[in-house]
């Protein structure tokens, strides 16, 4: 947390997402506690005291009146359940520093991410209306249904771990189940779990159990979702979706879709994992190879994608708008899903630690043979990619909706001409002399592009009224970003005028 912020490097910083300046002349600001709130359900940040922001971005002290009493009443406040719902900060958390040029003397506040089960942090006593979260713009009320999603991510026990009382063993596909025990079978030849029947295999691997209500054997929710009918399974998740699709060429949308709602196969995520696996590995070349008498027929990309996969639908918000969205083209796979991250992106990153949403999913994967158990299986994705030489990963992770995905590119790295390094360097010089104000406005563009995108991907078409109505913009103005949008065409005209995604 301490390199967000350095004393030595004051003049270079600008407010972000992890930063936040604010004058406090006359006390504590109100607003402090939203940046509080908004910094702890996200990333983390700073908050620096006796500082302000000029129109251009740049940062200048304005001074504290009187630091010590400022701090006495800001560690009174924060330990105030009725303001803050709790305090994350340690007493070297809060600094004071006197500037050497001025001799104006500033406060520092570092705010940590809340734990999972820490969360939603609010102030106000107010769950629903004191919950903020902080993007590149600043810091915004949360909405109930992301208040909900962190109120569910606290509990030990994950959603699919739950006893569904109104579901009945046979709801289950039988096919599934069977494919299921032959690759159980498969992995483990002669595990104990062989000799029992269905109903007793269900409840051994989490997938069914005993409810009580009625002392009667249930489906789990992760029972119903890996071996359900969609039609049974969008009962109990009225936002399941699940959706593949094939963009090879510019020629076509697509030549190749799967849909869980299609009716013309089950639709749950056991027969979509392995449907959409074969279709996303069928051109990754494999090496010929010999062991025991067998051609072996897998590779650590193949083992790389199986976890990709595997960690996109086991880590889905099953609740979560727009559902899970996979899309293969000729040099990229992006592997989306509801959620946010619950560790946090950095610690996603660098692995070690192992925190899914649906832990009873990931049991039953594992037991196939898909996934990994200690966190390890991201940063063995980005070393797969490393050795192969091809571009790095992208994790990226969207609020308000919360979704998350995972962009796997199959393009070489390129060689930085010493051309290109000085061009980088112009263009850096060039982002600095932005003012803060269109900084802000256009990372508000990104993020309605984004929703943009999300939405088409949804719902396929669009009219300009439903685009205004999902920014919450004038029809002109969503009108405008839509015609900015290379990846979006307009079909008609006038009144009759819909959009929809091109081919890149």
């Amino acid at each position: 947390m301490k390199e967000v912020f350095d004393l030595s490097k004051f003049d270079s910083y600008k407010e972000d997402n992890r930063r936040e300046v604010k004058k406090a002349k006359g006390g504590l600001p109100e607003s402090l506690w939203d940046t509080y709130s908004a910094f702890a359900n996200c990333y983390g940040g700073v908050i620096i005291l006796g500082v302000k922001e000029d129109e251009e971005g740049n940062w200048h002290t304005t001074g504290l009146k009187n630091a010590t009493k400022l701090k006495k009443d800001f560690w009174n406040t924060i330990n105030n359940r009725k303001k803050v719902s709790v305090s994350l900060l340690k007493d070297d958390d809060v600094e004071t520093f006197t500037m050497d040029d001025t001799g104006d003397v500033i406060m520092v506040i570092w705010v940590p991410i809340a734990k999972r089960e820490q969360k939603p942090v609010y102030i106000n006593d107010d769950l629903f209306g004191g919950t903020f979260r902080r993007n590149w713009e600043g810091d915004y009320h949360c909405t109930r249904l992301q208040v909900k999603t962190m109120l569910r991510d606290q509990a030990e026990e994950t959603m699919d771990m739950e006893v569904l009382d109104e579901a009945q063993i046979e709801d289950l596909n039988m096919d599934s189940i069977r494919g299921y025990r032959n690759s159980h079978k498969s992995f483990k030849p002669g595990h104990p779990f062989e000799r029992l029947d269905d109903n007793e295999y269900l409840r051994a691997i989490g997938a069914a159990g005993i409810s009580k209500e009625d002392k009667m054997l249930h489906p789990t929710a992760a029972g119903m979702l890996m071996f359900g009918n969609e039609y049974d399974i969008v009962r109990y998740f009225p936002e399941y979706f699940l959706d593949y699709r094939e963009n090879p060429n510019a020629v076509i949308r697509w030549t190749d879709r799967l849909q869980s709602s299609s009716g013309e196969w089950s639709g749950n995520l056991f027969d979509f994992y392995f449907r959409v696996y074969n279709k996303i590995t069928k051109d990754i070349k494999v090496p010929f190879k010999m062991e025991g008498g067998f051609r072996i027929d897998d590779t650590p990309v193949h083992r790389a994608l199986r976890e990709a996969l595997a960690n996109c639908i086991i880590n889905t918000d099953f609740h979560g708008k727009y559902g899970v969205i996979i899309i293969k083209e000729n040099d990229k796979l992006t592997l989306e899903n509801p959620g946010y991250i619950r560790l946090g992106k950095e610690q996603m990153r660098r692995g070690g630690k192992s925190d899914p949403r649906n832990k009873s999913l990931m049991k039953m994967f594992n037991m196939i043979d898909i996934g990994e158990h200690a966190g390890s299986g991201v940063p063995n994705i980005f070393n797969v990619w490393e050795d192969e030489g091809w571009e790095e990963p992208t994790i990226e992770e969207s609020f308000d909706p919360d979704r998350t995905s995972l962009v796997l590119r199959f393009t070489k790295k390129q060689a930085i001409k010493m051309s290109d390094k000085k061009q980088a360097i112009k263009t850096s010089d060039k982002k600095q002399a932005i003012k803060a104000s269109d900084k802000k406005q256009a990372n508000k563009t990104i993020k309605n592009k984004e929703k943009i995108r999300i939405y088409l991907q949804k719902h396929e078409i669009a009219r300009t009224s439903d685009i205004a109505k999902l920014l919450n913009l004038s029809v002109a103005r969503a009108r405008a970003v839509l015609s900015e949008m290379e990846e979006v065409e307009a079909l008609g005209t006038n009144r009759a005028r819909v959009y929809q995604l091109r081919k890149k």
